[in-house]
C-alpha cells in the first residue's frame, strides 16, 4: 500500500542529492556549509516511527532540535551561497525560449490538471482508493499522490521539450534552493511555532487579556480586535492557519460567538480572510513575499510586500465591516 512516508523519502533523497552536488561545487565559496544545510534538512524527511523505536522519542526530538539550531546558525552567518550550475549562456536561454514559445508553460499547467484528474479518479472510481492506500480516510494522501504524479509527468515533459538531462534538472533544483536559501524551510518552522503557541495556551492568555482590559462589550470593538488580531498574529507567525486557532480560541469563540451570539461560520470564513491580509504584509510569509523577489532577482527584497500593503490594508478594513454587518444577521 502507498504511504505518505514514500513522498517524504523522495523529498529527502532530492535534498541529499542537492547537498552532495553542493559539496562538489568548487565555485561555491561556502560549499561545505551550503551542503550541510541541505543535508540536515534532507535527513529530517527520513525520520519516522522506525527512528523513534530505535533511539527513543526524547533522544530523537533533541537530535532534531540540535539539527535545526545548526541550520539556523548556518543561515544566520550567511552559510548558504550560490555556486555554479552548468547553465546555458543568456544568449542560448533567450534563443531556446523564443523557439519553445508558450509551450514553456505546459509543464506548469500539467501539475494542477493531473492533480484534479487524480483526485476525481480516486474519489469516483469504486475500489481505487482502497486498492492503492488501503482502508480508511486518505483525503490528504490522495491529493499529495495526485500532485506528485503531476510533478513527475511535468518533469518528463520538460526534459523532452528542452532536451536536457535529468542531471541538469537536479542542478536547476539546486539553483532554486540556493536562491531561496533559509526561506525555503520557513513554512515548516512557522507551522511548528503555531503548534507551540497553541500548546502553551496563548489563546487562553489572549482571551483573558481582551476580556479583562479591553471594551469587548462593544460589538464593533470586539470585531476590530478579532480581525486585527488575526492580521497581526499572521504577520508575526507568517501563516494564517497557525494564527487562526489562537485568535479564534482567544477572541472569536468566547467574545464574538458566546458573548455577542455571532454566526461562527461567518466568523471563521472572514476571519481567515483577515489573516490573509496579514500574509500580504509580512516577510515572515516568505514563500509568498520573499521567495518571488529572490527568484525574480528584484533589487529590493521587500518589493512584493511594499506593492501589497495598500491592498492588504483596504481588504482588512472591508473585512471588518463585512464581519460586523454579516455575522450578527
Amino acid at each position: 500500500m502507498f504511504q505518505q512516508n514514500y513522498l517524504y523519502w523522495l523529498a529527502g533523497t532530492i535534498l541529499l542529492a542537492v547537498a552532495l552536488l553542493s559539496w562538489r561545487d568548487k565555485a561555491n565559496p561556502r560549499r561545505l556549509t551550503t551542503g550541510l544545510f541541505w543535508a540536515l534538512y534532507g535527513l529530517v524527511f527520513f525520520i519516522g516511527d522506525w527512528a523513534t523505536d530505535l533511539v527513543g522519542a526524547r533522544t530523537l526530538h533533541i537530535s532534531v532540535g540540535i539539527g535545526v539550531v545548526v541550520m539556523a546558525l548556518i543561515a544566520g552567518f550567511g552559510g548558504v551561497k550560490l555556486g555554479s550550475y552548468s547553465q546555458r549562456t543568456p544568449e542560448q536561454r533567450i534563443e531556446r525560449a523564443g523557439r519553445l514559445g508558450n509551450r514553456l508553460f505546459l509543464p506548469a499547467l500539467i501539475i494542477p490538471v493531473v492533480t484534479v484528474i487524480g483526485v476525481l479518479a480516486f474519489n469516483n472510481i469504486p475500489g481505487l482508493q482502497q486498492a492503492v492506500f488501503g482502508s480508511g480516510n486518505h483525503a490528504t494522501l490522495v491529493t499529495l499522490l495526485s500532485m506528485s504524479i503531476g510533478c513527475l509527468l511535468a518533469w518528463l515533459l520538460a526534459l523532452k521539450m528542452t532536451r536536457e538531462s535529468p542531471a541538469q534538472s537536479l542542478q536547476e533544483a539546486r539553483r532554486l534552493l540556493d536562491s531561496i536559501g533559509w526561506a525555503f524551510i520557513l513554512p515548516q518552522i512557522l507551522a511548528t511555532l503555531g503548534l507551540l503557541f497553541t500548546s502553551a495556551g496563548v489563546g487562553t492568555a489572549i482571551s483573558h487579556l481582551t476580556e479583562t482590559y479591553l471594551a469587548v462589550d462593544n460589538r464593533f470593538i470586539a470585531v476590530v480586535l478579532y480581525a486585527g488580531g488575526m492580521a497581526l498574529l499572521t504577520m508575526v507567525m507568517g501563516n494564517a492557519f497557525a494564527a487562526f486557532p489562537i485568535v479564534t480560541a482567544g477572541i472569536g469563540i468566547p467574545v464574538l460567538v458566546l458573548q455577542h451570539h455571532g454566526n461562527p461560520a461567518v466568523m471563521a470564513a472572514i476571519g481567515m480572510f483577515c489573516g490573509y491580509c496579514g500574509t500580504l504584509m509580512t516577510p515572515m510569509a516568505a514563500n509568498f513575499n520573499i521567495v518571488p523577489a529572490r527568484l525574480l532577482e528584484l533589487p529590493d527584497r521587500n518589493a512584493v510586500i511594499k506593492a501589497q500593503i495598500p491592498t492588504g490594508v483596504l481588504l482588512l478594513i472591508a473585512n471588518i465591516f463585512l464581519l460586523y454587518f454579516m455575522m450578527f444577521l
